[in-house]
Order: C-alpha cells, then structure tokens, then sequence
C-alpha cells in the first residue's frame, strides 16, 4: 500500500445503520411478497437500477410500484416502506470522521435516489441539528446525481478523475463485495466491512 491521502466512504452499511429487511417487510405488508427479489443489498431490478441512476423520476417510480401492486397503495405508503430502512448515524462514525479530516481527504460514495437522500438528511438533521452529511467531505458522489452505480467500474473511474485521485493513494470502504472487487481492480486499497464491523474501529490504515 503506498501513501495513503485519499478515504472513500460507502454510505448505507457504513456510516448509516439500515436494515434490508424493515423495507422488505413493508413492502410485503402491501403484498410484495417476492420484494427481496425487487431488491436486496445485492441486486436490484430495472425500476431501482433507474432509480439510483437518476433514468428515472420519483414520480415515475411511484406510478411503477403501484402498477405492479396488487392492491391499492398510495406514494406515501410506498415512499414510508421505502425509507424505512434508513435507520441511524451512530456519533462515534461522525465524530471518527471529524477526527480523520485534518490528515486525509474524504469522500463518499453511494448508490442512493433522491427519495432516500432527502431521507437521510432528514435523520442527520434530526441527529446533529446539522444541514448535510456533505459536509465531512471534500466532495460527496451520489448514483443518481452521477448517473453511474456501483460496481460498474465507470463510476469509480469517474471520482478518480472528477477528484484528481489516484486509485493507489485511495482506500475504498465499502460493505458490498462486488463493489469491492471493482475497486480492486482499479488498484484502490480496500476494506470490506463484515457484518457486526464498526468503520471507526479499523485498524491498520492510518
């Protein structure tokens, strides 16, 4: 590993508590019973890949979900099972953060929707009395904004040269593997965070 300068951060798994299985649940509850197979930390159909690479607008995938409802539901229930996920920012990840500022550049990088980020700004204000997550960063990197998703490489090729980043002086943390794998392949230095794992506890990198 050469000299470390650069730090980017997943953000659901990693900095943000959230559970699958809440939003799966919701969504069965307005009988999705096959929703894993919708979407799941692993995959995910057309309708969310669109959604977390802006294709698509909030309202068109509201109008998508309920037309493959088989009952009725409105935008609030879908928009309510949808967040629900989102769960909290534990202090001791931000006040890691702030620690690691002064020695590093960090960055995030997350497969997200606008739905979602108004969502967990939300729970940060609510949390911190503070406007955006953004502000830990030198710059934050959203799918839907970037119109890319991970672990298409293109996306990591696009914040190297977007941030004037070298993949060798980058340490990518992420909770997915094949997110992982790809950023491996660019020659980032990497961390997959396991289940039970905090971010502020690793060791070794700095």
């Amino acid at each position: 590993m050469g000299q470390l300068k650069n730090i980017i951060f997943d953000l659901g798994g990693v900095l943000l508590n959230i559970d699958y299985y809440i939003t799966e649940q919701a969504f069965r509850d307005m009988g999705f019973l096959d929703f894993e197979k919708m979407y799941s930390q692993y995959s995910a159909d057309a309708v969310f890949e669109k959604l977390e690479t802006g294709d698509i607008s909030n309202e068109s995938f509201y109008n998508t979900i309920i037309e493959r409802a088989n009952s009725q539901i409105t935008r609030e229930q879908i928009a309510l099972a949808w967040n629900a996920m989102l769960l909290d920012f534990r202090e001791e990840t931000l006040d890691f953060l702030e620690s690691l500022g002064p020695g590093y550049d960090l960055y995030l990088l997350s497969n997200t929707n606008a739905i979602h980020l108004a969502a967990f700004n939300e729970i940060f204000f609510k949390q911190t009395g503070k406007t955006s997550l953004n502000n830990y960063f030198k710059k934050a990197y959203y799918s839907h904004e970037v119109g890319l998703r991970k672990p298409n490489e293109d996306i990591f090729e696009f914040v190297l040269k977007d941030a004037g980043l070298l993949a060798e002086e980058s340490l990518f943390i992420d909770d997915s593997y094949n997110n992982i794998h790809a950023a491996q392949m660019l020659g980032f230095t990497t961390h997959l965070l396991v289940p039970g794992e905090k971010v502020e506890n690793l060791k070794g990198y700095w």
